[in-house]
């Protein structure tokens, strides 16, 4: 079983930066694809990004194009969400997946076999 943990979250004013950071045990087949969720009302979870482990290629929510940035560091089996510019909007909790071996659309929640348990982000006007 693959574990994942979040970390990084908090409470800002509109306009600042968190950097949000998933921890996980493995990088591995299971673990190709790694993307940021949050929930969205009657929707489950919507992705903000994702990004393919073997290339670095990142994917994102057209929500947050220019304001969030989704990277890996391989050494520590770690992918991080750098959010800039951020609205009240962007508050929730933002929890990590991984799944693989191969992901055909890596925005959609049903794509991802192991999930974190979230960490909160409050962003206040």
């Amino acid at each position: 079983q693959v574990q994942l943990v979040e970390s990084g979250g908090g409470s800002v004013p509109a306009g600042g930066s968190l950097r949000l950071s998933c921890a996980a045990s493995e990088f591995s087949f299971r673990t190709n694809t790694m993307g940021w969720f949050r929930p969205a009302p009657g929707k489950g979870r919507e992705a903000v990004a994702a990004i393919y482990i073997e290339n670095g290629k990142p994917i994102y929510d057209d929500s947050v194009k220019g304001r969030f940035t989704i990277s890996q560091d391989n050494a520590k089996k770690t992918v991080y969400l750098q959010m800039n510019s951020l609205k009240p909007e962007d508050s929730s909790t933002y929890y990590c997946a991984a799944g693989g071996p191969y992901i055909a659309t890596p925005l959609r929640e049903y794509e991802y076999q192991h999930w974190g348990q979230g960490t909160q982000v409050t962003v206040s006007s």
